[in-house]
């Protein structure tokens, strides 16, 4: 079973911004120092001594916390909540209640630690859409928020309720369980209610179509089971701003007709481009990179060629630039597919996106900036740089030398002085300092001091 994995101060801060919390509400995020962990506020005092083998994030009020070899539940003032007694345990998760597991099996609990549905499964999962997958002997099943059966176990697997419809195994046989009112049951490719999923593999569904294999081949269906695109494609991929890429033979592209050349189909499998394409990418913003005799172009909806295929590269749209590459020089590209700065500065994987207006460059081994005209804004001199990110950019004089950071007019504004460094979010930055992680403001002051240590996602 996987557990919400413990991330650091530095994933809060992160995330912090996308978060709904008035500064009051600010949520505790959970930290490690040295073999155990505590909860710490974004103002980077503990508010929880570490204490806890694992933890997990605040949810409703309440976090998962593992004292020993079992997981109990705390409150936001670090008291226990629930004792521990379990011996797994997931966060409460939008329906006032926990998935937990005892005496080798899982059943689910209230806030206030009342079992609420009886451990009785081999295994359960959090509830989406008001159901929850759970496990009796080797079949899964569904069951409602009062622990109801609502679809007995019969299935060898089964997936969460994603718009109202679930993928769902018989046999070697892939369907879809769907939800009419209180009514369950399986669809065909006709949209008729039977008994058998039909499909030997399927995928869930984006923009209204899914992905279904039969007899070896993929094809689309759409929410009412109808089979809209027939299988006939060794892979396929989800459709895209209406495209779906396709594989036949060995090799991708967007849908394949024609020997091994790739073209386009829209959602009711009509070709609208004509296969003819060595390697294609998803389209993104009304174009897609193609390419054709190894150089890479692009096209649009109707398959017009914007880009004629001249380049070995051509990177992902970012502030409305693309960057291309062209032999061992590098340049940038509009969304028109216009070459708007020429191919001349050294190509090198690292960054060369466009962030708050400028570009990160290499000439000559060093690092420097661009504004969008191609103009240099700021000379090469760095050994490493990155992006900027709230007016400032980490870098670094000379390889192996400390980090600092510089403003948009080149001017360095912190000294180098950090093992290594991040960009800004929300006006802080995370800085290492004798191997631990901690959090410098604008001015390059320690408002967090380095005591973290990273952590991955555990499971």
């Amino acid at each position: 079973m996987h557990k919400i994995a413990p991330f650091l101060l530095l994933a809060f801060l992160l995330f912090a911004s996308c978060l709904s919390f008035h500064s009051d509400e600010m949520p505790l995020v959970p930290v490690k120092i040295g073999s155990k962990w505590g909860y710490a506020g974004k103002n980077g005092k503990i508010a929880i001594n570490p204490q806890f083998d694992e933890a997990q994030w605040f949810q409703e009020g309440l976090a998962g916390v593992l004292l020993g070899s079992k997981w109990g539940y705390i409150d936001e003032s670090g008291e226990i909540a629930i004792k521990p007694q379990f011996e797994e345990a997931y966060p409460f998760g939008g329906v006032m209640m926990a998935d937990i597991k005892l005496g080798g099996k899982w059943g689910c609990i209230n806030k206030k630690g009342k079992i609420a549905i009886n451990p009785q499964f081999e295994e359960a999962r959090i509830f989406q859409e008001g159901m929850a997958r759970i496990k009796v002997g080797d079949k899964w099943g569904y069951i409602d928020k009062s622990g109801k059966m609502t679809s007995e176990p019969q299935f060898e697997d089964a997936e969460d309720f994603q718009e109202g419809m679930a993928r769902v195994k018989v046999g070697r046989k892939w369907g879809y369980i769907i939800k009419l009112g209180s009514k369950y049951g399986f669809i065909d490719k006709n949209g008729k209610m039977v008994l058998e999923p039909q499909f030997e593999d399927a995928r869930d569904f984006q923009e209204g179509m899914a992905r279904i294999q039969l007899d070896d081949k993929w094809g689309y269906i759409d929410k009412s089971g109808k089979i809209t695109i027939d299988p006939q494609f060794e892979g396929a991929w989800d459709f895209q701003e209406g495209m779906a890429r396709v594989k036949v033979g060995r090799k991708w592209g967007y849908i394949i007709k024609l020997g091994s050349k790739y073209g386009f189909i829209d959602k009711n499998g009509k070709t609208v481009i004509n296969p003819q394409f060595e390697d294609a990418e998803d389209f993104q913003e009304g174009m897609a990179r193609i390419q054709l005799d190894d150089k890479w172009g692009c096209i649009d909806k109707t398959g017009k060629m914007v880009l004629e295929p001249q380049f070995d590269h051509i990177g992902d749209f970012q502030e409305g630039m693309a960057k291309i590459q062209l032999g061992d020089k590098c340049g940038y590209i509009d969304k028109s597919g216009k070459v708007v700065i020429a191919p001349q500065f050294d190509y090198t994987w690292m960054g060369g996106d466009f962030q708050e207006g400028m570009a990160m460059i290499q000439l000559g081994g060093k690092y420097g900036y661009i504004d969008k005209t191609g103009k240099i804004a700021i000379k090469p001199q760095f050994d490493l740089a990155w992006g900027f990110q709230e007016g400032m950019a980490p870098i670094q004089l000379e390889l192996g030398d400390e980090w600092g950071y510089i403003d948009k007019t080149g001017k360095i504004v912190i000294e180098p002085q950090f093992e290594d460094a991040e960009g800004f979010q929300e006006g802080l930055a995370k800085i290492k300092l004798g191997g631990l992680w901690g959090f410098i403001d604008k001015n390059g002051k320690i408002v967090i001091e380095p005591q973290f240590e990273d952590a991955e996602d555990s499971e």
